[in-house]
């Protein structure tokens, strides 16, 4: 089976903000960009909707007043967020993380490791979890956040890296990790911003 990642350049602290706002026009305002998606997501979900889970625009509403939610379907309202963070911020380059099989994230994290890389991890999207007032789901999406700081703080660590010690990772993690270095860079152009993170 293989998975993905889907990568925000986005003030953590704004999206996390939505969560229970009650803005009830950020919500029309979701509904109305993401019509097409959303309608989209109901056609992909549609038995677990038919077992009662609420819809993409259902969920979204309860993530945005902070509830009802239903902890059997913790996954809609994960997805529902996702739609928050696309809203705010703007997607990043994700094409050595999407699709992926197998460990590749884990070997990606080791050679940010080689290289002195230790102020962010690429698993953090895989493992992390949903803010807090969100039910965390069962299995996907995985969730995680880079703030902005961590981001700098990553940035400069691999500004002090040597090119031999790039030259002695393998090429594709290398690749992947140059990707990641070009989200830092954005993070750090950005004032504020930061990366998160969907896993599914």
């Amino acid at each position: 089976m293989s998975y993905s990642l889907s990568l925000y350049l986005v003030d953590p602290t704004t999206v996390r903000g939505a969560v229970g706002s009650g803005d009830d026009k950020l919500r029309r305002m979701i509904g109305g960009r993401f019509k097409a998606q959303i309608r989209h997501d109901d056609d992909w979900f549609a038995s677990e909707i038919e077992r009662g889970a609420p819809t993409r625009s259902d969920a979204v509403r309860a993530v945005v007043e902070g509830g009802p939610f239903d902890e059997e379907f913790a996954f809609q309202y994960g997805y529902a967020y996702k739609l928050v963070c696309e809203f705010y911020g703007r997607s990043l380059f994700n094409n050595n993380f999407s699709p992926y099989r197998g460990d590749w994230l884990e070997e990606v994290d080791k050679g940010l490791k080689e290289l002195g890389i230790e102020a962010v991890e690429i698993t953090e999207f895989s493992y992390g979890s949903l803010p807090a007032g969100l039910p965390r789901p069962d299995d996907l999406p995985g969730y995680g956040e880079w703030s902005a700081e961590e981001c700098r703080d990553a940035l400069a660590q691999w500004e002090a890296s040597t090119p031999e010690q790039r030259a002695a990772l393998d090429s594709e993690v290398l690749e992947a990790i140059e990707s990641i270095v070009e989200w830092l860079r954005q993070a750090r152009a950005k004032e504020g911003a930061g990366v998160v993170g969907f896993h599914h």
